[in-house]
């Protein structure tokens, strides 16, 4: 079951950030255009991913560490027999302005990071999730959690917070793309 959960996290991180990496192909004029909502231009929305990505690894690091610790003196295959993660719960993560979502300050993009730097990060701290899952693929993100406040999640362990992190990028897509459909009408005029 652990197998199958870690695989379908997996297939989203590849699916949702090779979705991600496609937007720093698309027209320089399109990526800094600002919406007339007065919200973040694409080039800021990838930025504000990769901020969020930082902060949450971070937090991801520390529970794949201490989650591993506990596996040398816990036996947590009793935790495995009935366990799923709350998909319906996590999807509506992904889902763009569902929630009101209050972020840091500290995640506010400004606009001045090189967008190559940016994908680089983003690269990196995709190979990061890959290896934490790795890491913990005998189940052992079972065993540490830590609370997400972000729509009353509460109480997640490891895995939760990678898909979490995951959803998250998947929210901005839909983001970046209702910008996209907003540029190509103000060209067309």
């Amino acid at each position: 079951m652990i197998e199958t959960i870690i695989n379908k996290i997996q297939a989203e991180i590849k699916t949702v950030f090779y979705d991600v990496d496609a937007w720093f192909n698309v027209n320089e004029n399109m990526v800094v255009y600002d919406p007339a909502n007065g919200g973040w231009n694409i080039r800021k929305v990838l930025e504000h991913i990769s901020l969020t990505n930082h902060f949450l690894l971070i937090l991801i690091k520390k529970a794949t560490i201490k989650a591993i610790e506990r596996a040398k003196k816990e036996d947590h295959t009793a935790l495995l027999v009935d366990y799923n993660l709350d998909w319906d719960k996590l999807n509506d993560i992904g889902k763009h302005q569902l929630f009101y979502w209050n972020r840091p300050e500290h995640m506010e993009p400004t606009g001045i990071v090189d967008l190559t730097s940016i994908k680089d990060k983003l690269h990196q701290q995709v190979a990061e999730c890959m290896g934490y899952l790795e890491q913990l693929k005998n189940g052992e993100g079972v065993l540490y959690k830590t609370t997400m406040s972000v729509n009353g999640l509460g109480k997640i362990d490891v895995y939760h917070y990678i898909f979490f992190l995951v959803q998250h990028a998947k929210r901005h897509l839909t983001q970046m793309e209702k910008i996209r459909k907003e540029f190509e009408k103000t060209e067309l005029k």
